[in-house]
């Protein structure tokens, strides 16, 4: 795939359930506020140890605020080589109200 594909969250879950990665690429605080459980804070200054570490092969959800973001970011690591990813849509908004029972907090 060199390509994304949106997704809504319930679908994520089934994605997360299945073993899939999650990205954040929200700021630190707001990351440290609340995130999807198992999530990784995904940045510029830690996306080429990401990169090195990753499973390409595994499916890959990637949050931000509001699932703008997301989708330019997802288009990326597509293109990096990860086989399948995905934006999640209305991002972490839409996740918290949807799937509250997959946050966590730092």
């Amino acid at each position: 795939m060199s390509e994304f594909q949106c997704i809504d969250s319930t679908q994520a879950v089934a994605l997360l359930e299945d073993g899939a990665g999650v990205v954040d690429i929200r700021d630190p605080q707001s990351f440290s506020q609340g995130h999807i459980s198992g999530s990784f804070n995904l940045s510029n200054e830690n996306m080429h140890q990401f990169m090195h570490d990753a499973d390409m092969d595994k499916p890959l959800l990637v949050c931000c605020y509001h699932g703008i973001s997301s989708q330019s970011a997802a288009q990326f690591l597509a293109e990096q080589g990860f086989d399948r990813v995905y934006s999640i849509n209305g991002g972490y908004e839409a996740w918290r109200a949807e799937q509250s029972n997959y946050c966590e907090k730092i």
